[in-house]
């Protein structure tokens, strides 16, 4: 019996032979295992961006905005009112905060500095449904809403753009030509998952909102609501209660659709971390119909090299080497192809994944269960798919395969 490192050797010798033709056998691997690195790689780094969305958001919140499609297809105009949101705070048991808000755009001014950014008017209770802690100065409170006070609190990224490094404290901004000054700076989040920076904002009291920045000409009018919950658990609870409210306080009739959509922020996020793993076990199959189409090009090019090599097959019967030293020399062949295909499709694998992500917001991420699964899964189609070329060879009779031309 021939030692299991002169077969290892011999059948290096035969694939350095044929190294073109190694190489476009070893394509299908290549191909297959690329993609399952990258798929898994793209699939798990949006799945992380989710869950970092989750955490910026906080886990049990919900929001409720106006349903524009309702109001197309009535053909009636209804809005969310500042009423509203304090009915859902009263009457919806589970409630810890409720935040009305109104969102908008504005040029902020500080003496010869403009700076573009969001305005949000909102009552004291929106720090605590966003989860935002003070940094410097106040937070705005009930009397500022009370009486429309012309105060803001600002994020790190205002400060840092109008005061060039200076505490804003005391100051007063421009939002939009009406004077406000500022009473507070909130601590910095950074940017979220989605490439978003978290500090580009203004705070204002509701009221003042309402009257002196958005003038809406319905009463009590708002945005958007968000609502935190005590806990995860009661997020499904107060998103049943809040829809009956608002459908009992809007008079919809039994049939009619709602002219506003409550969204608990967790169960959307879930519901996009399922679709990216369908995706991804999506992009997974493709790849593991890559790799059996490569393993069937194994196949091939190994009953080929049989064919090729009879000859040589019984020269080596005739000096020695038994049916498994034949058998085990064809089916390392076929190993140590898939492994040199997995390898450098595991490298392929990770700079097309990180191209891939280069068109969103997150990057791959790349586990070492993935990359070691990757291989050794490369490594088991080159068994199974070089085993039966190889069992075919060490069957061959010495003298036909001597004769053989």
């Amino acid at each position: 019996m021939i030692a299991v490192s002169e077969v290892f050797a011999a059948s290096l010798t035969a694939l350095r032979r044929n190294k073109t033709r190694s190489m476009l056998t070893a394509l299908g691997i290549i191909i297959g295992v690329a993609a399952v690195i990258a798929a898994f790689a793209v699939g798990a780094g949006a799945n992380k961006s989710i869950d970092e969305q989750i955490s910026s958001f906080g886990s049990n919140f919900i929001m409720v905005f106006p349903d524009r499609s309702a109001r197309s297809t009535t053909g009636i105009t209804r809005y969310l009112t500042y009423d509203d949101a304090q009915a859902i705070e009263k009457e919806v048991s589970g409630v810890e905060a409720v935040a009305p808000m109104i969102n908008m755009s504005a040029m902020l001014i500080y003496g010869n500095t403009n700076w573009s950014s969001s305005v949000i008017g909102s009552t004291q209770a929106y720090s605590n449904v966003q989860d935002r802690n003070m940094e410097r100065g106040r937070d705005i409170n009930e009397s500022d809403v009370r009486q429309g006070a012309k105060v803001a609190v600002i994020g790190k990224t205002v400060e840092d753009k109008l005061f060039n490094g200076d505490n804003a404290i005391g100051k007063s901004i421009r939002v939009n030509k009406i004077p406000f000054t500022i009473v507070g700076v909130y601590e910095g989040k950074g940017q979220s998952a989605n490439g978003t920076d978290q500090d580009d904002f203004i705070l204002v009291p509701l009221t003042a909102a309402q009257r002196r920045l958005v003038r809406w000409k319905t009463a009590g009018r708002i945005g958007n609501v968000y609502i935190k919950g005590v806990s995860m658990e009661a997020l499904s609870y107060i998103q049943n209660e809040t829809e009956s409210l608002l459908r009992e306080r809007h008079k919809i009739k039994s049939g009619e659709a709602d002219d506003f959509a409550v969204r608990n922020v967790s169960q959307m996020l879930e519901a996009r971390r399922k679709t990216t793993t369908i995706m991804s076990m999506l992009l997974g199959s493709i790849a593991f119909i890559s790799l059996v189409v490569g393993g069937i090009g194994i196949m091939n090019i190994m009953l080929v090299s049989v064919t090729e090599r009879t000859r040589e097959i019984g020269i080596r019967m005739a000096v020695g080497a038994t049916e498994k030293d034949i058998r085990m020399q064809f089916l390392i062949e076929a190993v140590v192809l898939s492994m040199i295909g997995g390898s450098i499709g595991i490298m392929l694998g990770v700079v097309t994944g990180y191209l891939l992500s280069s068109f969103t917001a997150a990057p791959p991420v790349f586990t070492v269960t993935s990359i070691v699964l990757a291989f050794v899964f490369s490594a088991a189609v080159g068994v199974g798919f070089g085993y039966y070329p190889a069992y075919k060879a060490s069957l061959l009779n010495p003298i036909d395969a001597l004769k053989y031309e």
